[in-house]
């Protein structure tokens, strides 16, 4: 089987390109990799030269939410279309609705890890302000969800939202999000420390949450989902800030192992976001074996269940009350660390998002043939 895939390289969804793609070379399957947005680094791209049966092609076109998206689409797709004539591949799994529509005679699966009207519908609390450029996008996905012979959602409330706003798809399917448990390490002692995930600024990810109030941890904050290559030389861009009750330590990007080893250490994993489509973060935190405290969404009760704690939704407050509650009960907070680990392995790995991939796409090549 061959499958030409598409990604988005300037957001979290480049941690799950690269498990979907090592879960599918791993697994026999050849893979066309195209991605959109800006050229990854090759530090970023490293893993890619143990995969053999992986043909890696960047591109810098705009991706679909950008505002001067519409002036690329035309070439993008352009671009696409040449390729799939070249390669010949057997499928397309799309990571953007805008080349749902490309005028290939091929089976085509479009991953939906979140989209400009949802995103602000949970932040802003309302839809984004008619625009021309808002039409155009709204458009674009309604065309792109029309013609996927299948949208795939990372959970069934997502779907729901998606069919709620835009129109029902020909073919649905829930595939959770997963991770490959060898990378982390749930061994370690754990520090009294809580640690979050994403950028000061995102309202999505509303991180400020964990400074409006003396939390009983020391916390850590990184600023960005992405990790960075190594650096030649070290580069110092934390902020710490400690007073006799509290201690916020804000840091900058990190390498991939700096990142595994502050999961591995920190006790708490507080899932703040009032978005999260993918949530590959609080999937690293529990494969590390924090204890996650999350803001109480749909998504995270839908993905973690019983086994997160839950504070009142978006609520700084209770966030505190919920770690002070941590803070006082050691067993309970081993408890939940355990309850985190051990879904995370039942239920998202790699291996269960590649298995329910490959049995998509089987079925939908059967159609295929069988049409033919």
């Amino acid at each position: 089987m061959h499958v030409l895939v598409t990604a988005d390289t300037l957001s979290g969804a480049w941690t799950y390109t690269r498990e979907l793609v090592t879960g599918l070379v791993t697994r026999g399957v050849r893979v066309t990799l195209v991605t959109f947005g800006e050229i990854p680094l090759p530090d970023q791209t490293a893993w890619m030269e143990v995969l053999h049966g992986l043909e890696y092609r960047p591109t810098a076109f705009r991706l679909e939410w950008m505002d001067e998206a519409p002036n690329d689409l035309s070439d993008s797709s352009e671009f696409l279309t040449n390729l799939v004539r070249e390669v010949h591949p057997d499928l397309l799994h799309l990571h953007q609705f805008c080349h749902a529509t490309l005028p290939v005679d091929v089976p085509r699966v479009v991953m939906a890890h979140g989209d400009v009207v949802t995103w602000n519908q949970a932040v802003q609390g309302c839809a984004p302000r008619p625009t021309r450029w808002l039409k155009w996008y709204r458009d674009t996905v309604v065309r792109g969800i029309a013609s996927a012979d299948a949208l795939v959602a990372p959970s069934a409330c997502m779907l729901e939202t998606l069919r709620a706003t835009y129109t029902p798809p020909r073919r649905e399917a829930v595939i959770y999000p997963g991770r490959n448990p060898i990378f982390f390490n749930p061994y370690v002692s754990k520090d009294d420390s809580v640690l979050c995930v994403g950028r000061l600024l995102d309202a999505g990810k509303q991180v400020l949450l964990l400074t409006q109030h003396v939390q009983p941890f020391s916390v850590c904050i990184v600023g960005a989902e992405q990790t960075v290559p190594l650096p030649r030389i070290p580069i110092r861009a934390d902020v710490k800030v400690s007073t006799e009750q509290s201690c916020v330590a804000i840091r900058g990007p990190q390498t991939e192992a700096q990142l595994r080893a502050l999961y591995s250490r920190a006790a708490v994993y507080a899932a703040t976001a009032r978005y999260e489509p993918l949530g590959m973060s609080a999937l690293d935190a529990a494969f590390s074996r924090c204890a996650i405290v999350a803001n109480d969404i749909p998504s995270f009760r839908e993905v973690w269940g019983d086994a997160a704690l839950y504070f009142r939704t978006n609520e700084a407050s209770s966030l505190a009350a919920t770690l002070r509650q941590l803070d006082a009960d050691r067993p309970l907070r081993h408890a939940y660390a355990d309850r985190a680990y051990t879904r995370a392995r039942e239920r998202f790995t790699t291996k269960r998002m590649i298995d329910d991939y490959l049995a998509l796409y089987r079925s939908l090549l059967s159609v295929d043939s069988v049409a033919a």
